[in-house]
């Protein structure tokens, strides 16, 4: 054992009932540091777990980790989104830029924040690796800390610093992070879709990318592009690549000119690689980072995210199948907006045109109890593989006709009715 360290079991012991209990996200997630706690769930009683997303292979279904623990979730992730579902679970709507809020301001205190960090420098100080996007302001605020410190964890630069002082209990634990691969499978109609949404990014641009094959598959079509910056959320490997190509160099930003800003970073272990130690990446608060004001000084702004749905009308519902709560609100309307008030900015939803069973993702009326991420006052770009449109400017009508054109071609029959229903003319006599 490592002097000043001590094992996870007896770490979770100044957890106590009634406790509300932070636990950091995406590969920073503390899986031994859960694992310990889930095992005291016969003898504590009301501990309510928060958190955005979760990775690792946690074994959060047994009766009596649901009869303990309650998960009140700030995102869903696929390991918790049948706890959030359940009736030992909830999902609290915001947007990911105002979580830090909830933190700071007590509307969400903190008993115990549980982090993952990367090992003390000669001073003393961690950070918080691949995720300090929530996990700032959780620190800051939390009562008590028990940190997870991995040798693995990339010390990560920006404003994720936090001195051992303040960590009521240290854990060593030498594991490697969790590794996702957007790239792994290959995709056709992600390909059809990035080639196309590239094609609309203008050099000098500066991008943000939510998660997933789509968002990278368009960074693959930008590597003959220049003087890119980028000022996102999150990123994965793409943006290596990109950096790696000299297509990004973030030399035109008006923000953080020169670097890389995120607030976290998810992907294989080159990413993790990348930021290890590299001024070249700062990963930020995410009340920085999404700030729509901070957003909007730098020049042309290209969000890019996705949708489980979005109405003839611009609707876009991105965190719901109709009530069952499939994801969050996340980041995307701080970005839409923030790049809707940049100087030549390009905010983007990008979609497959149906779902893997064949159901149209374009629809006349968004489920019943869907939610609304992205409005239709915020909407501009929309992509599938059959095209790109902007609803920007255009009136109800104008928008389903576009939408209707990029949708897929089983179901443009149904969506003509629906418009007919509605506006009470037939699309082909237009």
């Amino acid at each position: 054992m490592r002097t000043g360290y001590i094992r996870a079991e007896d770490a979770v012991k100044i957890v106590e009932s009634g406790s509300r209990v932070f636990i950091h996200g995406s590969a920073a997630t503390p899986v031994k540091l859960i694992e310990a706690l889930l095992a005291r769930a016969g003898e504590l009683s009301n501990i309510e777990l928060t958190a955005i997303t979760t990775y690792g292979a946690i074994d959060w279904n047994h009766p009596e980790i649901m009869k303990t623990f309650y998960l009140n979730s700030l995102f869903v992730s696929d390991n918790t989104r049948g706890w959030v579902n359940s009736d030992h679970g909830g999902y609290i709507p915001v947007f990911l830029s105002e979580i830090p809020k909830l933190f700071n301001e007590g509307y969400l205190p903190i008993d115990v924040a549980m982090l993952q960090v990367s090992p003390p420098d000669a001073h003393g100080y961690c950070t918080l690796g691949t995720s300090a996007d929530v996990a700032i302001s959780a620190a800051r605020n939390a009562k008590k800390i028990i940190a997870q410190v991995n040798p693995r964890m990339p010390r990560v630069l920006g404003d994720g610093f936090i001195h051992i002082s303040r960590f009521d209990a240290m854990v060593w634990e030498d594991v490697a992070l969790p590794e996702v691969n957007y790239r792994s499978k290959a995709d056709p109609v992600a390909e059809l879709i990035g080639r196309q949404v590239a094609a609309i990014i203008e050099d000098g641009s500066t991008l943000q990318m939510g998660i997933g094959t789509i968002p990278n598959a368009i960074l693959g079509y930008l590597g003959d592009h220049k003087n890119l910056g980028v000022h996102t959320e999150m990123f994965s490997d793409g943006v290596v690549s990109l950096v790696e190509k000299g297509a990004i160099t973030n030399s035109l930003k008006k923000v953080a000119r020169g670097k890389i800003i995120s607030s976290f970073v998810l992907g294989t272990q080159r990413v993790y690689d990348f930021v290890d130690n590299n001024p070249y990446v700062n990963c930020m608060d995410v009340a920085y980072v999404n700030d729509v004001s901070i957003i909007r000084k730098n020049p042309k702004v290209v969000a890019i995210n996705s949708a489980i749905e979005i109405d003839l009308t611009g609707q876009v519902c991105a965190d719901s199948v109709g009530t069952y709560q499939y994801s969050g609100i996340g980041g995307q309307m701080d970005f839409m907006r923030g790049a809707a008030l940049s100087e030549g900015g390009k905010p983007i939803i990008a979609i497959p045109s149906v779902t893997s069973k064949g159901i149209s993702r374009i629809v006349p009326h968004l489920n019943e109890g869907a939610g609304v991420v992205t409005t239709r006052g915020h909407i501009h770009y929309v992509a599938t593989e059959y095209g790109i449109v902007n609803l920007y400017g255009k009136n109800l009508e104008q928008r389903a006709r576009l939408l209707i054109s990029i949708a897929h071609p089983a179901h443009k029959e149904s969506l003509e009715r629906a418009y007919h229903q509605r506006f009470g003319r037939m699309l082909t006599n237009l």
